[in-house]
């Protein structure tokens, strides 16, 4: 959680509000890649 405080306490002070989509969006794909290797994996095949 303080990595979290961290990373707002410095787009907040340094203005690199930009930053939020690309770590967001990284995020995402690292739970999506996290889902694939367990027994979801197949479910989120169907999907796409």
């Amino acid at each position: 959680m303080w990595l979290i405080r961290e990373l707002w306490a410095f787009m907040r002070v340094r203005k690199k509000f930009w930053l939020l989509p690309i770590i967001v969006v990284m995020l995402m794909l690292g739970a999506l890649l996290v889902l694939t290797q367990t027994a979801i994996g197949p479910f989120i095949y169907t999907i796409f």
